[in-house]
């Protein structure tokens, strides 16, 4: 990325910067230049006309032809990116863009039209309107996308209108001239079915990725409230009932009753109770545990549609509680990174023994070829080699193949 004019520029090349695109925003580009492809399609037609009739044009107006093909073609692309930017609820100047669009495609017609007689001068050719019926047609396309029904059907209707004076002057025949006008009407809905239908899917695609993501907030929701609601378990009735004794034990104070003493110890013992039961309701976050860390990260990844697989096999159990717990973590910083980092469709969790070693191997898709500009650095692998270092053991980073990330966590295991 680079700064010019006060822009940020991406220099990559063009292939890098694909690869770096989630999946949501490659859908986008496929279906936005496809939409693209439908103002190109004058330029094509423009030049095959030429090519087959040129005997019947003027040379000024086969270089009208042209011109009026490429102007239109690379306003009607504009105006297709403002619609769908207005589409997909962007910021976008897009009525501005379709107005200039329909003004330029009608006034490059009428200039087609009434600068293009055949050679001998009797009159437009065939092939000039077949021209300008294809121009209108693909002006709709933005107009379809842009507008709702309601105001792009009369638009549909003003552009055919205001073309069919310039073939009245031009000397086309009143038959022609009607045909055209059907001709065009009965191509402009096709047009706007396609556009219109490629909007609709770019909107979709991003829609499910944004429900994928709110799926996983709602996971992480889910898990606070379970927290919150057994830590409101476990303090509640003990500090209902230290507030009561405490109450009491004031009263016999002031009394000079020696059973206050008798209450604030037994204030004191609630209390030493209370922290025992907060540590333990607390442990279940700050001491990953194997299982559940594993049973909690297949839930997470499932509400957000990655199939995962574990297999920690049959003597998970028998390793030491420091290992468990050291490869808990792992599985959670790695859930995290699923989460964060890729677009996984799949993830794998196997715990296996190597020699003296027990090794946890996580393995996810979807991993982009490019790291994506938000994600930075990160210290969560950082923190994870911390852990494994305090038990001698390590975290690895094997090389696969492309989409995929694999990740190994060794520990010894003693004698």
């Amino acid at each position: 990325m680079v700064e010019l004019g006060g822009r940020h520029v991406d220099m990559r090349s063009p292939l890098r910067r694909w690869k770096g695109y989630g999946k949501p925003h490659r859908a986008e580009l496929y279906f936005r230049w496809s939409i693209y492809l439908m103002p190109l399609a004058a330029v094509p037609v423009a030049l095959l006309s030429l090519g087959a009739h040129l005997d019947e044009y003027s040379p000024g107006a086969a270089r009208v032809s042209l011109a009026v093909s490429l102007v239109t073609t690379l306003v009607g692309i504009r105006a297709c990116r403002t619609s769908l930017d207005h589409y997909l609820g962007r910021p976008a100047d897009h009525r501005r863009w379709l107005v200039v669009n329909g003004a330029v495609t009608v006034g490059g017609i009428w200039a087609l039209l009434l600068a293009g007689p055949r050679a001998d001068g009797t009159g437009a050719p065939p092939s000039t309107v077949l021209v300008a019926t294809v121009l209108l047609i693909v002006a709709y396309g933005p107009i379809s996308v842009g507008l709702r029904l309601r105001w792009s059907a009369p638009a549909a209707v003003a552009l055919a209108a205001a073309v069919a004076p310039a073939m009245v002057l031009a000397g086309v025949s009143a038959g022609t001239t009607v045909g055209q006008l059907i001709g065009t009407l009965l191509g402009m809905p096709l047009i706007a079915l396609s556009c219109r239908s490629f909007a609709w899917l770019t909107a979709v695609v991003w829609e499910l990725d944004g429900a994928r993501e709110t799926q996983s907030r709602l996971a992480v929701a889910e898990e606070r409230l379970r927290f919150s609601r057994d830590l409101h378990d476990v303090m509640g009735r003990n500090l209902t009932t230290i507030a009561l004794k405490s109450e009491l034990a004031v009263q016999l104070a002031r009394r000079g009753r020696p059973e206050a003493a008798e209450q604030m110890a037994e204030v004191q013992r609630i209390a030493q109770e209370s922290q025992r039961e907060v540590r333990d309701v607390i442990r279940g976050y700050r001491t990953a545990d194997l299982h559940a860390e594993a049973i909690g990260a297949r839930a997470v990844l499932r509400s957000a549609d990655v199939a995962c697989e574990i297999d920690l096999g049959e003597d998970a159990d028998e390793l030491p509680p420091h290992v468990q717990a050291v490869f808990g973590w792992v599985i959670r910083e790695a859930t995290t990174n699923v989460l964060r980092h890729s677009e996984a469709e799949r993830c794998l969790i196997r715990l296996r023994r190597q020699g003296g070693r027990a090794v946890l191997e996580l393995e996810n898709d979807g991993v982009p070829a490019v790291p994506l500009p938000s994600q930075g650095g990160g210290t969560g692998l950082r923190g994870l080699r911390e852990r494994l270092a305090a038990h001698d053991g390590e975290l690895t980073v094997p090389t696969t193949g492309p989409g995929v990330f694999r990740m190994l966590a060794t520990v010894p295991l003693p004698n």
